[in-house]
């Protein structure tokens, strides 16, 4: 079997990471992933090595790669325009659609018209995603299948395993708080900062690491108040870390007795809070879902009210202050990923799905161009 996974952003962020897994996983299943992006914000160093890439926004030749691949099924992720490339190439085939977009007027112009074409099945990564689609759709079903992670990867490195010379570097005496994703509104950044402030002002012996970020839109932004506002000093910002560095990150922050925090105000899933826990790391995050979905209060992290920061630097304190439960709240973090997002467990969901559709083509119901 032969699919396409259509998506306009070649990114770092978690909807890749998740699909890297996945074209992994399906490959041993004898499904054969093929990537096509739009636009490239740093995210071929993901991808490359598992998958065939795509990368153009030229109508003409995506219509080409369409018909000359045969494919047995083709799934969009957010991409609105896809189906007009669908349509020019007279693809016949079954299509799938991924919402992943975690805001309501920005979801919408991806579902608002099919253009003529009729998916499968819409797939969402979370319950909270599915209430969200289903507002904008109707007669569509939905299926929730969530990310999945390869706890082979992902997973809490020995001590003679992980790499202190790479980026970031681990001081001495410091408990490191770990905040990863893009510098932009939804990320939440600006409480970051806040919560840096309201740290420093209390004590000496925390580091956050702001990591990724190098192509965000609101970057220059970041750097002008992490400056004026002198957090250069708590916050190190380490713009690109390689993929493949990142279970030593994460080791870095476990050694430390450190947690990871999101900020976010919205998400439709949240890969890094299963990547920080399945590498044993504690998360603190707002109490919202769907990190409620992926998160268990007091048992794999701590969840603050809101936006609150004088309730979010008490959650941290929660996790680096007390040693005697960080350890059990570690393991606990890493078999809560394996039992319920280890990719085994969840792509098999997926590989069922795309089985359902290819016996469809068998039987004749669909044709392929």
């Amino acid at each position: 079997m032969k699919i396409l996974v259509i998506w306009r952003l070649l990114t770092v962020g978690g909807v890749n990471a998740g699909w890297r897994n996945r074209a992994i996983y399906f490959k041993k299943h004898g499904i054969e992933t093929d990537f096509l992006y739009t636009t490239d914000h740093g995210g071929m160093h993901i991808m490359e090595d598992v998958a065939t890439v795509y990368l153009t926004k030229d109508e003409e030749k995506i219509v080409n790669i369409i018909q000359s691949n045969r494919y047995d099924a083709i799934i969009v992720v957010d991409t609105g325009a896809a189906y007009k490339w669908i349509q020019k190439a007279n693809y016949q085939g079954p299509v799938i659609v991924e919402a992943r977009t975690p805001e309501l007027i920005k979801l919408q112009p991806h579902l608002k018209t099919f253009r003529g074409i009729n998916p499968e099945f819409i797939i969402v990564p979370s319950q909270y995603q599915k209430r969200l689609v289903s507002i904008l759709t109707d007669n569509i079903p939905i299926n929730v299948i969530y990310n999945g992670i390869d706890t082979s990867f992902f997973r809490p490195l020995q001590k003679d395993e992980i790499d202190y010379n790479s980026i970031p570097i681990l001081r001495n005496n410091k408990k490191i708080i770990g905040w990863i994703g893009r510098l932009d509104k939804r990320k939440n950044w600006t409480r970051l900062l806040e919560i840096a402030q309201k740290i420093k002002s209390e004590r000496e012996d925390i580091e956050i690491w702001v990591i990724g970020g190098a192509q965000s839109v609101q970057r220059n932004e970041f750097t002008i108040k992490w400056q004026e506002e002198e957090l250069t000093d708590i916050i190190k910002w380490f713009p690109v870390i390689p993929y493949q560095q990142m279970p030593h990150m994460y080791a870095k922050i476990r050694e430390s007795g450190g947690c990871t925090l999101a900020t976010t105000k919205s998400e439709s899933f949240g890969n890094t809070f299963i990547e920080s826990m399945a590498c044993g790391v504690p998360v603190v995050a707002s109490n919202i879902m769907p990190i409620t979905e992926l998160v268990r209060k007091g048992e794999t992290g701590l969840l603050f009210r809101g936006q609150n920061v004088d309730d979010a630097v008490n959650q941290i304190y929660g996790i680096v202050d007390y040693p005697e439960l960080y350890e059990r709240r570690s393991k606990e973090a890493v078999n809560h990923v394996r039992k319920n997002f280890a990719i085994e467990v969840v792509a098999e969901q997926y590989v069922g799905a795309l089985r359902k559709v290819e016996g469809k083509n068998d039987e004749g119901e669909v044709q392929a161009p």
